[in-house]
């Protein structure tokens, strides 16, 4: 490849306009080495531009680790092969949101 990525059909910097996302999408293979080695066509939904970021991080850096298991070692300890674990807390009954309570009246 020539190191080309487009996201749901756009460029990467048409889809994430700021630097910070384009850097967060590019790091795994700015570890690797692997730069312009690989074109990628990704498509993401769900969440918000960072959260969708940080998913198609997590993808390339699992596929660069299929492709070659040494890569495993330059991506593990920067924390590119960890999902993060948060997740949002479910409503509960008898309240209004997950921790929000209805309005309480003494009288």
């Amino acid at each position: 490849g020539k190191g080309s990525i487009s996201v749901n059909n756009r460029d990467l910097a048409e889809y994430f306009p700021t630097a910070t996302l384009q850097y967060k999408v590019k790091q795994p293979f700015s570890l690797t080495g692997n730069d312009d080695a690989f074109d990628v066509k990704v498509n993401v939904y769900g969440g918000g531009i960072t959260g969708q970021a940080e998913a198609i991080r997590l993808a390339l850096s699992r596929a660069l680790c299929e492709i070659d298991e040494e890569n495993r070692q330059t991506l593990k300890p920067e924390g590119l092969l960890t999902r993060d674990p948060r997740m949002v807390e479910r409503k509960k009954y008898g309240q209004k949101k997950a921790r929000k309570k209805f309005q309480f009246s003494k009288r």
